[in-house]
């Protein structure tokens, strides 16, 4: 299995369906064009079968980091970072939900990440999770902002030593 970028002439978006409206209408409507302004990227699993169906996907970008909504010790660690990378979206197609794809593309997409940082440094990954999907990040060592619940984040260091 591996992820490419999303490719409007060849993946079939109009099929795809994760229950979820706002992320079914991202990647139908708007991905492509947050793609061709540069202000995301979203990579897509295709279904080894027919490479045109999208088992999921997930949107990469940059975005501001809220220090003080980090814990403290992390507040002095990274008191110059201004910046952190953001998975925007994450969903998997009803149909292929049970197999594991979410968190196949959740690493997919933490590797993609910590190759970044190796570039260009920023100190951690935020996820916004969605309709409950709080638990699910969780699980691989995201943690919650101080002051915003559905916010999470992990260190660059920790998903390093995780691949490690």
């Amino acid at each position: 299995m591996k992820t490419e970028l999303l490719d409007k002439t060849k993946h079939d978006r109009s099929q795809f369906n994760c229950g979820v409206e706002a992320l079914n209408n991202y990647l139908k409507a708007i991905a492509s064009q947050q793609a061709k302004k540069d202000n995301t990227r979203t990579f897509v699993l295709e279904d080894e079968n027919d490479c045109s169906k999208i088992i999921g996907f997930y949107t990469l970008t940059m975005t501001p980091i809220d220090l003080k909504a980090l814990p403290d010790k992390l507040q002095k660690k990274h008191q110059s970072s201004t910046a952190g990378g953001l998975i925007a979206r994450l969903a998997v197609d009803s149909r292929y939900k049970g197999n594991s794809f979410g968190e196949w593309l959740l690493m997919d997409a933490l590797q993609r990440l910590l190759a970044a940082s190796n570039s260009v440094a920023f100190p951690v990954i935020i996820v916004d999770a969605k309709d409950g999907a709080k638990h699910f990040y969780e699980r691989y060592g995201f943690q919650a902002f101080q002051n915003a619940e559905n916010k999470l984040f992990i260190t660059i260091a920790d998903v390093r030593l995780s691949f490690n």
